[in-house]
């Protein structure tokens, strides 16, 4: 006699429980709030947004690495990214070094600030700012990278009496050519702070003053050392700082320190307006700020403020190398460039040369299967690790933010070469 097997009733459930039966149509991406950034290898859009992540706790910090190769298409991520974050109410600042966020400004409809020695734009990084200290360890960077010895302790104790003074008189933001000059003829009252004679402190704090001096009258000449020009649009919503000028010049991670620093004072006195604008802070070539040891660990606590003040820093590199590089193993640079890495939850790379696989694999803690995929990812395609999480993803960018994003025109490449 033959059993008819009896047929078994339906089962009714939602799809969210429905992917732990089968759990290849499970989605593979990060969820769909934040922005559009291409497709993951399951197909399936690709969205981020740093903030939501970190919300969720699914990111420890809303810091982000990029990494790539030149023609592999990081730049043109980090653009597409601020236009369409810029659509979404964020804000971003740049340090455009190559100066090729020309035709993004364009399309915001903002003009880049361009930084020139003797030009007719300064920006104030002593700008005022809630925080004493915060002037105090800035200035006391700076002298130090000036200076390429570290401060004794009576050059310190003069920087901060010379800050207090001027912060004491109440006649607007403290700049770099009166900090040297008060360090140069100390006021009484500053050398009795410290048990001294004006003449002893003087003595003392000479060669602080004589390397101040030295980046007003200098290499930063025109550009630091005075109040923050009027006129400049500090609400717009891109901020672009070209730095093209002065590219070559050994003082650049100075100045680059110095600009990020002024845009750090603007954040401060913003940071508990309500409903404030979630700010992206691209700093390309970070490595030229931590080669230098003050710089490095004033942009290493500056770093760590990312979610005080809701920032995104965004680090852009070449190679893992560079950061790597600041400094001998085992010392205070390179101690502050893993430390960096550490602190950047999200790290993107694209396409790595074989011989930096190691490396980059030691320093991101990346897997055997992770560190393998990087010399066979295409142009536009990236390993994102979103906190635990990892994702290959192709970038994909309409016609308008391919014309934004180009940095290929003067060698002639197709446009969309580097991703669809």
């Amino acid at each position: 006699m033959s059993m008819r097997m009896a047929e078994r009733p339906g089962h009714r459930c939602t799809t969210r429980h429905a992917q732990s039966i089968y759990p290849f149509m499970a989605a593979g991406g990060l969820g769909g709030r934040g922005v559009f950034v291409g497709r993951d290898t399951s197909g399936g859009a690709f969205c981020y947004d740093p903030w939501v992540l970190y919300g969720e706790s699914a990111l420890d910090d809303p810091n982000g690495i990029v990494l790539g190769t030149l023609g592999q298409g990081k730049s043109a991520l980090v653009k597409t990214l601020l236009w369409r974050m810029l659509l979404f109410g964020r804000r971003a600042f740049v340090l455009d070094i190559k100066r090729e966020y020309g035709p993004l400004c364009q399309a915001v409809g903002v003009r880049p600030i361009s930084l020139v020695p003797g030009g007719g734009v300064r920006l104030n990084p002593l700008a005022a700012r809630p925080e004493e200290h915060a002037q105090l360890e800035l200035l006391r960077a700076v002298t130090v990278t000036a200076m390429g010895q570290p401060l004794t302790q009576i050059e310190a104790s003069a920087l901060r009496e010379a800050l207090y003074t001027l912060r004491a008189r109440g006649l607007g933001e403290p700049t770099l050519p009166q900090i040297a000059e008060l360090l140069f003829t100390p006021m009484a009252e500053m050398a009795a702070r410290v048990r001294s004679s004006p003449e002893r402190l003087a003595a003392g704090a000479r060669r602080a003053a004589l390397a101040l001096q030295d980046l007003c009258d200098g290499a930063l000449r025109g550009m630091f050392d005075g109040p923050t020009s009027p006129g400049l649009d500090l609400d717009a919503r891109l901020l672009v700082l070209d730095l093209h000028a002065v590219r070559d010049s050994p003082a650049l991670g100075i100045l680059m320190a110095c600009a990020a620093a002024w845009m750090s004072a603007l954040l401060s006195r913003t940071a508990e307006r309500p409903g404030r604008e979630r700010l992206i802070n691209v700093a390309d070539e970070s490595w030229k700020i931590v080669q230098h040891e003050g710089l490095g660990e004033w942009f290493q606590a500056n770093f760590k403020l990312a979610r005080q003040y809701g920032v995104m820093n965004l680090v852009v590199l070449h190679k893992l190398a560079d950061l790597h590089g600041a400094g001998d193993a085992g010392s205070r640079a390179a101690r502050i460039a893993e430390g960096l890495i550490a602190d950047a939850s999200t790290r993107i790379i694209y396409r790595q040369d074989d011989s930096q696989i190691p490396l980059t694999r030691t320093l991101l803690g990346l897997s055997e299967t992770e560190a393998e995929l990087l010399s066979t990812l295409w142009p536009g395609q990236a390993l994102w690790r979103v906190g635990s999480r990892s994702f290959v993803v192709q970038h994909y960018r309409s016609r308008l933010e391919t014309a934004l994003s180009d940095t290929d025109a003067g060698m002639g490449l197709t446009a969309g070469a580097l991703s669809r």
